[in-house]
């Protein structure tokens, strides 16, 4: 179970760099090799999750797909960090504004990741576990923002088991505790990373309003994802 190539990646361990920036579609992995990086090879293609490694400005890094939600992105996360000993993932997403001040396309460093996902029961721990981003990452690429004049946004998200809620009112709960957005997949990288002694942090871009019919269009989102590679990678570029 320890050997690679694993059931979900079939990659050699030189094929994947020490730090990987993790989207959750496929396709926004292969848009980013393509166009951000230099001399891109796809390392997966198993499941259509698809991994390239290339080079940014005289760095070597890897984009992969984490898919969708918390189960995903810890199958994932996971084997990144535990069987090809990968140092860094840096999550690139989007959000959903619970926080009435944020606007779309704003971007959010994910400081911690509260959660209604079970988990994190795999550890049995006697109480309840705070996913939170590694310091250095969060601290370098808050930095890197300010260098290039980029606003963000740092604090707490929800990682979410449920897309479609049955009954929106959940989530003012939420708001209420001073969290910013709601996703689906932060909190398994972090318990991930902290269990193995690796770093990660979430990166997000304001794609829409939970309590408002406002969103982003397709062309949009893809300028919004821009700046959030864009952060992502000068950050990696540091470590």
């Amino acid at each position: 179970m320890n050997k690679i190539p694993t059931p979900h990646i079939g990659a050699k361990a030189s094929d994947i760099a020490k730090t990987v920036i993790m989207p959750g579609d496929p396709l926004r992995a292969k848009f980013i090799a393509e166009n951000f990086l230099t001399d891109a090879v796809c390392f997966n293609t198993v499941r259509n999750m698809l991994g390239f490694t290339g080079i940014y400005k005289n760095k070597k890094v890897s984009v992969m797909a984490s898919g969708m939600g918390v189960a995903s992105m810890g199958i994932y996360s996971y084997e990144l960090f535990n069987f090809y000993k990968v140092d860094n993932i840096i999550r690139i997403g989007t959000a959903g504004a619970i926080f009435d001040k944020l606007k779309l396309k704003d971007i959010i460093l994910a400081m911690g990741a509260c959660t209604n996902s079970n988990y994190a029961s795999q550890y049995n721990l006697p109480g309840i576990f705070a996913p939170i981003a590694d310091f250095e990452l969060l601290n370098k690429t808050y930095q890197t923002a300010l260098e290039n004049k980029l606003k963000v946004h740092v604090g707490n998200v929800l990682s979410s088991d449920i897309f479609y809620y049955d009954d929106n009112a959940t989530i003012k709960k939420w708001l209420k505790m001073g969290v910013l957005a709601t996703e689906m997949e932060s909190a398994g990288l972090y318990m991930n990373a902290s269990r193995a002694s690796k770093k990660a942090l979430s990166i997000l871009s304001v794609s829409d309003y939970i309590f408002k019919e406002e969103s982003l269009s397709s062309k949009e989102r893809q300028e919004s994802l821009n700046k959030m590679v864009e952060l992502a990678l000068k950050t990696a570029q540091k470590l």
